[in-house]
Formats: structure tokens, sequence, C-alpha cells
């Protein structure tokens, strides 16, 4: 199997298995609903799979549950590797969405109002949206 059968298997399956807080924030982003940006899910960056990707707004949108507070580093190398590819990657925690979408929604339209300003890089921060 190439890498690219590869990837789009693993990038289907990871669609299919998303947490709840992934399948909230796809109907939050799909079809375009906020601010016109069209996000796919699993997108592959490098090695990585970002869990949401805006291709015209460089933008990767990641949710994070539980387990990502065992893997900072892990997480902050994934995020550097997207950063270096030209992304700007943004983090939630799963109870976050759960508990907030609009919250959830209302902090994405202004990240992607941002991004639209010919002033911000698109090497951003990480950053981490807690509840």
């Amino acid at each position: 199997m190439t890498r690219v059968n590869c990837d789009a298997q693993q990038a289907r399956e990871l669609r299919r298995d998303g947490s709840r807080a992934e399948r909230t924030v796809w109907e939050l982003l799909r079809a375009r609903r906020i601010a016109g940006a069209k996000f796919r899910r699993q997108h592959p960056i490098g090695p990585y799979f970002a869990d949401f990707a805006c291709i015209s707004r460089r933008l990767v949108i990641e949710v994070d549950g539980d387990h990502h507070a065992f893997q900072v580093e892990a997480d902050a190398l994934r995020t550097a590797a997207m950063e270096r590819e030209g992304w700007r990657v943004v983090r939630f925690w799963a109870n976050q969405v759960i508990e907030n979408p609009e919250g959830t929604w209302a902090e994405i339209e202004q990240i992607l109002d941002d991004a639209r300003s010919p002033n911000l890089s698109p090497y951003g921060a990480e950053e981490y949206k807690k509840t």
C-alpha cells in the first residue's frame, strides 16, 4: 500500500472513530458554517493528522482529551512541526467543547477573523483554551 493510500485509510479511520468532542466541533465547522471557512477533518500535515484544518487560512484546530495532559511534550513537538509548515495551531480541551459549544463557536469565529488580518503572522503560538 502506498503512503498516500495508507494516509487516506488512516484518516478515514480517525474520522470514523472520533470522540464526542470532535464530532461536536465538526458540527460547528462543517459546510462552511463559521465565517465561510472550509475545514477538513483529519487532514495530514507532515507525519501528523490535524483534527481540523482550514487550508485557506492555514489554521489547525486540535481537540484535546484528558490524555493530552500526559503528553504535553509530544503535543508541543507536533505543534512545532505544523508551525514549521506554516500552520497556526489552536487547541481546545474536549470538556470545554462539550460544556460550551457556543463559546467554542465564538472563539473559532474570532480566530478566523484574526486569521484574515494581514498583520497576523501564520506562525501563531500554541493556545490552550481552558475552562
